[in-house]
């Protein structure tokens, strides 16, 4: 089949291009199913609790990830600056998961508790109180927002189904553990809880 004809040819084209890419994904996409360390969780890692959960939805529905990636690099002056690179056993209960190299602001994998609670409340709400050069938004209105805490047992029976091992004394306990807490509450639980599953083998 000579080139003229493939490329004058848009069904034959389709159908190659579609061969091309089915082929390809199956080499780079399928042995990671089989691999252990994509596969499995890491030592030490949990699920998220039920306030780091709804901390993590307001982190996505603000679009924090536009700007923060939650993924380091295996590169030297990467590991220097963040910490030990990411490995995909950390991810393994993010649906989705938050990696990426879009980097504003500094790559968030490694910050739990290197900043205490308040730090984060303060940053949040204006950051150039914290950071005087610092290009965020100001996030005020999640200390006034307060979670709907009647969502958040569906939300990890829907978690479960995917694989997160979430127990009933989890979903039972849910709703009463993030009643009446705001959503800046959560999202500071979120903050502290990245990269923590990993920081005692640094």
């Amino acid at each position: 089949m000579s080139h003229e004809l493939v490329e004058k040819n848009v069904a034959w084209m389709g159908v190659l291009i579609f061969l091309v890419v089915l082929v390809g994904g199956a080499v780079e996409i399928l042995p990671l199913f089989f691999l252990k360390s994509t596969t499995e969780p890491v030592a030490g890692l949990k699920p998220y609790t039920a306030l780091q959960l709804e901390g993590r939805d307001i982190y996505i529905r603000e679009g924090c990830y536009g700007c923060h990636s939650q993924m380091i690099r295996p590169f030297r002056a990467e590991a220097e600056r963040y910490g030990r690179y990411s490995v995909a056993g950390e991810s393994v209960y993010d649906h989705p998961f938050q990696w990426g190299s879009k980097r504003t602001g500094p790559d968030l994998a490694r910050v739990g508790g290197r900043y205490s609670d308040d730090w984060h409340r303060v940053h949040m709400t204006n950051p150039r109180d914290l950071v005087p050069e610092s290009n965020m938004p100001a996030y005020p209105w999640l200390a006034k927002r307060t979670l709907n805490a009647a969502r958040t047992g569906s939300k990890m029976v829907a978690l479960r189904r995917v694989g997160v091992p979430y127990s009933d004394a989890d979903i039972e306990g849910a709703e009463a553990s993030v009643s009446g807490r705001s959503e800046l509450d959560a999202v500071v639980a979120y903050l502290q809880v990245l990269g923590t599953s990993l920081k005692g083998a640094q």
